[in-house]
């Protein structure tokens, strides 16, 4: 009995370990997307631009007036650390003779948040109705204002990440002014 005993420790032992270093090679190694999934990204991409095609080239004149987040009326994004994050604004419903002006329609009932994978993002934005882009096919941008010192440099590379696949889109990329730069 005195033999089983250490036996069967050392059976644990071994389990255990072998487990754990299974667990670490499987996160340390992403699986490799396979020749059909990357040609089926191609042509769910090439779907996307199309779609975003259909919206006039951007403004300059109109977008680069604008200083305020609350004034700008095209797709805002604010990228993090894991995600990025996509206010839009839905244009105003048609003016009615019995009650013109915004009354029925309120700013903040039109504003949304989606907060999105970066892989999403295309889709997304293709999935937006037109009169979403008044300023033509131009994307507010900002690294999250809130993310941690230490959570910066990765902030920043998704920033990077994200503007290439705007550019991938055709979408013109307007980066938004750090706070306080602005005055």
């Amino acid at each position: 009995m005195n033999r089983s005993l250490p036996l069967a420790i050392t059976t644990a032992l071994a389990l255990m370990l072998g487990g754990c270093s299974r667990g670490n090679q499987s996160q340390s190694a992403p699986p490799q997307p396979t020749p059909q999934e990357k040609k089926a990204a191609m042509k769910e991409q090439d779907t996307d631009r199309q779609q975003l095609d259909q919206i006039p080239p951007p403004a300059k004149s109109r977008y680069m007036a604008i200083h305020t987040r609350e004034s700008w009326g095209n797709p805002f994004l604010i990228v993090g650390k894991k995600t990025v994050t996509l206010r839009m604004m839905y244009p105003e419903g048609p003016q009615s003779q019995i009650a013109p002006g915004s009354m029925m329609h309120p700013a903040d009932a039109r504003k949304r948040e989606l907060v999105l994978r970066l892989s999403e993002l295309p889709e997304a934005l293709a999935a937006l109705p037109e009169d979403s882009w008044p300023y033509g096919r131009v994307i507010a941008l900002e690294e999250d204002p809130i993310a941690s010192r230490p959570d910066r440099i990765q902030v920043r590379r998704n920033v990077e990440n994200t503007i290439q696949v705007l550019n991938d889109l055709g979408v013109v990329v307007y980066e938004w002014p750090a706070p306080g730069s602005l005055r």
